[in-house]
């Protein structure tokens, strides 16, 4: 897949045109991945990291589209949390992801690769998905 080309996907409604930059679609793609429990992050290159360091938010980061005229395909590299199924994650991102870009854009999504990346720990994950801890035992004087 190509690396997030500036070309316009045109529809033609009979009204006029809607044109798509493919960075909406890869903004779209990467922000329903993330809307499913179990992904951590979206895994990016190093300018995408160096970017986030630097305050600028890169919704793109970890997404690879190439549009068509009708159709779209994505690659997504994710970090996914310790202790879940990937594969029950992973389908679960790519149905999110088809359905996200075909209501949005009217595209058709001919497929959706999931690249894990990484895995990250309990420790790092928010309350909903890491397991829960033991309270520590009171101290009595």
């Amino acid at each position: 897949m190509s690396e997030n080309m500036p070309v316009n996907v045109e529809i033609d409604n009979g009204i006029g045109s809607v044109t798509f930059e493919d960075d909406v679609i890869a903004i779209i793609a990467g922000l329903a991945a993330t809307e499913v429990k179990g992904v951590a992050s979206m895994a990016g290159s190093m300018s995408s990291s160096l970017n986030e360091m630097l305050g600028k938010k890169d919704h793109t980061k970890g997404v690879k589209v190439e549009v068509g005229t009708e159709e779209a395909a994505v690659d997504l590299y994710l970090s996914l949390y310790y202790g879940i199924s990937i594969p029950e994650t992973c389908r679960a991102v790519q149905e999110n992801v088809k359905k996200a870009i075909e209501t949005m854009t009217g595209l058709r999504v001919v497929e959706v690769n999931v690249h894990v990346q990484a895995v990250k720990f309990e420790k790092e994950a928010p309350a909903e998905i890491a397991a829960p801890e033991e309270a520590p035992a009171p101290r009595v004087k």
